[in-house]
């Protein structure tokens, strides 16, 4: 079975709101095993996986790390 996610997801936090392109992503990374365990393949999306799996995957492929490239007010 595969789940269809939306384009994109905002999450709203103190420092700015996140915006998530998911098929951006999805088309970069091809494997969603790369942020996805189990089933089904959701996230709680929080500073804890923020900052620790899509920081360091951003450090590691070349993606934005600094505050502001996410977290816009």
């Amino acid at each position: 079975t595969v789940a269809i996610a939306a384009d994109s997801y905002t999450y709203d936090n103190k420092k700015g709101t996140v915006t998530f392109n998911h098929k951006d992503h999805q088309d970069k990374l091809g494997d969603c095993a790369k942020c996805h365990e189990g089933e089904p393949a959701k996230i709680e999306v929080d500073k804890d996986f923020g900052h620790g799996t899509c920081k360091s995957c951003h450090k590691e492929m070349g993606g934005p790390t600094k505050c502001n490239d996410c977290h816009k007010k």
